[in-house]
């Protein structure tokens, strides 16, 4: 999350935060900036590490068109993304692109690597015992 931070231009901007509550200390770094989060519940006690905030309640899915309203509305001129993949994040690059404005998209963390197998008797020895009898018959998963 902090290269998407040091992604974001050195001027004061208005960026629309799409990357969940729990990663915007990385963002925090760059105060001078005006951030737009839009989040499911309001915070608690101890609020948001960023000093210059507008806040949005709301619950998902949006459509591309409630995006580009509430970049439009918020005057927004970056977007910072998640890559979540299916349809979450589609909206609001839809939107971004119609505005023409520049997008910070984070990938997903590459999961590790982990056996998988498809026969039950290995898969309850697994449990039972923490491992798998053998690697013989497991393909690491992808």
């Amino acid at each position: 999350m902090d290269r998407a931070a040091a992604a974001l231009p050195q001027q004061p901007a208005r960026v629309f935060l799409a990357v969940g509550r729990k990663q915007l200390a990385a963002f925090a770094q760059q105060p001078w900036h005006h951030y737009l989060l839009r989040l499911v519940d309001a915070p608690g006690p101890g609020g948001l590490p960023l000093p210059d905030t507008t806040m949005v309640l709301g619950r998902g899915p949006f459509s591309a068109q409630d995006d580009e309203a509430l970049l439009r509305t918020h005057r927004i001129g970056w977007l910072v993304a998640k890559n979540a993949g299916g349809d979450a994040t589609r909206g609001k690059l839809d939107a971004a692109r119609a505005l023409g404005l520049p997008v910070v998209m984070v990938q997903r963390p590459v999961l590790p690597e982990r056996l998988r197998t498809d026969d039950v008797a290995a898969v309850l020895h697994w449990i039972a015992h923490g491992a798998l009898p053998s690697a013989e018959g497991c393909a690491p998963a992808r």
